[in-house]
């Protein structure tokens, strides 16, 4: 889909004349993303355009629990037909890339859409799919970076990661192994899929030879010790 026609797509769905209530046009919108409630300023912007959920706008939600749950809402979603389909996160825009190539997508809270594959570029992202990137590249070892520079004598700082997040794969691959190297410390990485395994993870940071709190603190830790980076 061209990116002019997308565009204009996207447009005719969020801008409309004013018309009596006899004359309006119900449109579709799907929403796909995990157990938060959608962002009121959200539903402001599009009253502001004259589109209200329950008149002229039906907003279907999916909210998933799991990683897994994904394909089988987005599935959901496009049986639907909605005019529009909006992705919360990487994980429910890949999902719905996935799933139709041919309903304009919208996706925000993805970091980077280029390294995980989403876009092309982000010039020109091709196809069906646009959005927000809320990431450059470089941004992890950044955050790394600051870590250490608090504390200096760390050799060890556990990286907190969810296996399911196709960002933080990209994490993994890409940009620990530059600032491990870069900043001569050991890297190493725990695993939560959901809030249960944290403590797993924990535990498993600090049988690494580390007592672990969060980066958060501002805690000085001795050398030896680590900390975890919540993402």
């Amino acid at each position: 889909m061209r990116r002019r026609k997308f565009t204009a797509a996207t447009a005719a769905l969020l801008v409309s004349p004013r018309r009596s209530p006899a004359q309006e046009t119900r449109r579709r919108l799907g929403v796909l993303g995990d157990g938060a409630a959608v962002d009121p300023a959200f539903l402001d912007g599009l009253r502001s355009h004259g589109w209200i959920d329950g008149r002229n706008l039906i907003i279907e939600y999916r909210r998933y629990a799991q990683y897994q749950d994904l394909p089988a809402f987005a599935a959901e979603l496009v049986a639907l037909s909605p005019d529009l389909l909006i992705a919360v996160g990487p994980g429910p825009a890949r999902a719905l890339k996935s799933a139709t190539a041919t309903i304009p997508i919208v996706f925000v809270v993805v970091a980077d859409p280029v390294g995980i594959g989403l876009v092309q570029s982000l010039s020109r992202p091709g196809g069906n799919i646009t959005g927000l990137a809320t990431y450059v590249s470089g941004f992890t070892t950044k955050e790394i970076q600051i870590l250490w520079e608090i504390v200096p004598t760390a050799s060890k700082i556990a990286v907190l990661i969810n296996p399911g997040n196709p960002m933080h794969r990209f994490a993994i691959a890409e940009e620990l192994p530059q600032a491990a190297q870069q900043l001569g410390v050991a890297l190493p990485i725990v695993k939560a899929t959901t809030a249960e395994e944290l403590d797993i993870a924990f535990t498993s940071a600090a049988a690494q030879h580390a007592e672990c709190a969060p980066a958060h603190s501002g805690a000085a830790q001795s050398r030896g010790q680590c900390h975890q980076i919540h993402r």
